[in-house]
């Protein structure tokens, strides 16, 4: 299972990398991953033919279960950091989706 959060064009890039970042220090603070892990990956979409993409960045983490997942999802610490990705999302609210390999 994978948790994918895409995070559409911000109205200030600068803002968005320095809160983004700070952001991500929260993730590991209330996940309790040690700061030198990254369990997770972050993309940064470029412009392509079509021009600027409907997104700047998508996040995804992978999770062994959608009961692991959820019980993350579900924690406070993972909440305090889900409305924090909402905070920094200038451009409009995140999208958040559940992913499942196949």
């Amino acid at each position: 299972m994978k948790l994918i959060v895409l995070y559409p064009q911000p109205k200030d890039v600068e803002k968005f990398e320095s809160d983004y970042s700070a952001h991500i220090q929260l993730l590991h603070e209330k996940t309790g991953i040690p700061s030198n892990e990254k369990p997770y990956t972050v993309t940064k979409f470029l412009q392509g033919p079509e021009g600027k993409p409907p997104f700047y960045q998508m996040f995804t983490m992978p999770f062994d279960s959608l009961e692991a997942l959820n019980g993350a999802m579900a924690s406070l610490g993972m909440q305090e950091v889900a409305a924090d990705a909402t905070r920094i999302s200038t451009g409009g609210a995140p999208t958040i989706l559940i992913g499942k390999l196949s």
